[in-house]
Order: structure tokens, then sequence, then C-alpha cells
């Protein structure tokens, strides 16, 4: 019951941002729009740097490295160095390997329990989603450069040619826009369907997804089903870049709503779980070398204490050690 009220109250507030993008836009377009784009960025830069800081300062007195596979050790022993790395070269790959291809979630396994036992089965799906989405999602950001340059760069001309080489209907439609609404709605059903993902899923985990597909589907809307003047829309977005800021004269209820959701997921992103962005380059059971075997490691915070020495134990208990027959060093 009160997943299903998370679920509902996402949808509530989805539907209150759009109701009152459209009602801002209405009223004074051209005085939200100088406004909105540098507070959302703002926020999302200082939220983003406190985040970094906050966990750079976080105290990691030991090397914590989740190791998954056979250490460096004797050289007749077989290691593993991108599992258990060693040395800086190992970690780098083990860090780019999980943020390019989600490695780890690649090995990620699901356990159900039959006839009272744990049995382990593969959850690849997961992963292939995952990866789609996050690799759509770039993708579609990048194409985005091509409304803040002057003139469009090559890369980002290029990268929309590829993205929409299958030419389907006029505007063409572009791959990344079909998987991330894929991806999207695996991740979604994931955690509205499957009861374990249910229990611990949160207002905040349905607001992040609904959020990001209501930026999808309305810039899907935009280009296929309610056109707009893209010189107007780059006119404007030239603007915020060179901190000109202009609105266009007759944007539609759609472009606010559009823009509306883009600046309220850039200035929530640093105070989500979506700050895993950020956050994956500062984990210590990712990116530390495992050497624990090569140098020893003391706690710097350690408090010093007074050591009770085995001879001082001796000195203490001798007599008594005697009479009950245990050995000693000094008579």
């Amino acid at each position: 019951m009160k997943q299903s009220v998370n679920i509902l109250l996402s949808f509530i507030a989805i539907l209150a941002i759009a109701l009152a993008a459209a009602a801002a836009g209405r009223a004074d377009a051209p005085g939200w729009f100088r406004i909105l784009p540098y507070a959302a960025f703002g926020l999302f830069l200082a939220g983003f740097v406190y985040r970094v800081i906050r966990w750079a300062k976080a105290p990691v007195p030991f090397r914590i490295p989740a190791t998954c596979g056979q250490g460096k050790s004797l050289p007749w022993i077989k290691s593993n160095p991108l599992d258990n790395p060693a040395g800086p070269l190992g970690a780098i790959g083990r860090m780019a390997a999980e943020i390019f291809l989600f490695r780890s979630l690649f090995r990620n396994s699901q356990t159900e329990i039959v006839d009272g036992r744990p049995v382990y089965g593969s959850a690849k799906w997961l992963w292939f989603f995952g990866l789609m989405f996050h690799g759509s999602l770039l993708v579609v950001v990048l194409r985005h450069l091509r409304f803040f340059t002057e003139p469009v760069l090559p890369a980002v001309t290029g990268l929309s040619a590829l993205d929409g080489f299958l030419e389907i209907g006029v505007p063409a439609l572009y791959l990344s826009d079909a998987t991330l609404l894929a991806g999207l709605a695996f991740l979604f059903l994931r955690r509205a369907v499957l009861p374990q993902v249910r229990y611990i899923s949160l207002f905040a985990d349905y607001f992040a997804l609904l959020l990001i597909a209501a930026v999808a589907a309305t810039g899907l809307l935009m280009r296929h089903f309610f056109p707009v003047d893209l010189n107007a829309v780059k006119t404007m977005a030239m603007g915020w870049a060179t901190f000109a800021p202009v609105a266009p004269k007759d944007g539609s209820v759609i472009l606010y709503m559009h823009l509306c959701f883009v600046f309220i997921l850039i200035a929530w992103l640093p105070f989500s779980k979506l700050m895993h962005l950020g956050g994956i380059f500062m984990s210590p059971t990712r990116n530390m070398i495992n050497n624990n075997r090569s140098l020893r490691h003391i706690n710097p915070w350690n408090t010093p204490v007074k050591v009770h020495t085995y001879k001082e134990y001796e000195d203490e208990f001798r007599d008594k050690m005697k009479a009950a027959g245990l050995p000693v060093e000094k008579e």
C-alpha cells in the first residue's frame, strides 16, 4: 500500500510541475526564462561541489576495496589484476570498466529460495537495459549541444546523423529516443512490479524515473507532433550561454513544460540518488588498490593506548602460573 502511494505521489508531482510550467509560460515567459536556467545551474554546481567535497572529507583510513578475485601474492599464484588490483593501472581499468560497461552490474545475480535453499541465477536484463538507458541519455545530451554552439560542432552533426540513420518518419526518429524510453520503461516496471525491489523503493526513486520520462516525452512531442521554431529555440539557448537570455516570443506550452522539467532535473540531481553520476568516482571500494599484503596500513586516527606486554603479564601472574603448571620464561 505504501509503495502504491509513492507511485501515485510521483505522478501527482510530475503533473503539478507540468501545470505550473504551463501557467508560468502563459503568465510571464520572458521573466521566468531569464531566471530559471541560471538558478538551476547554480544549484547544480553548488550541490555537486558540496557533495563531492563532503565525500572527499570522509575518513577512509584503511584499504577497503571490494576484492572479487585473487589478490597478488606469491609469483606462482595467478592473480586477477582487474577484480583485485594491486597497482594504479588495475584500479584505473576497473573504474573504466565500471563507468563505461557497468561491469559489476553485469556480474550481478538474482537470488531465489527454491525448496528451502538459495538458488542463484543471472540478472543480465538489468545490466542490458541499464546500460542502454544511460548510453541513450548520454547521446541525447550530446545531441542537444547543437543548440549551444555556433557553428554546430562536426562531432555533434555526425552523432545526430548516426543516431537517425534508420530514417524512420519525417523528421527522422532517433534511435537513442526509442532506446531511452525502453530503458525507462524497464527500470520503472522493475521497481513497480518486482516485490523485492518494490519493497525498498522510495518516492524519490519513482520521481527520478518519471521526471526523466517527462523530459523525454515532451521532447518527442515537440519533435514529432507539436513542432516548435528551432531557430528561436537555438537563439534562446545561445542567449543563456552568452549571458544575454531571451525567450521565444511564441513558445508553446509543451516547450515550457519541457524546459521546466529539464531545469528541475538539473537542480535536483545533486541532492538525489542521481548523484551517482559523480559518486562513482569517489567510491573507495572501487577506486582503491588492494596492497594490504605488501604494505602495512595503520589507522592514523588510532588513539594511543598503554600496551600490557607479555613480560608485564608474566611478572604479575608468575606465581599463579607456576602453581597451575604453566611454563614461564623467567623463573
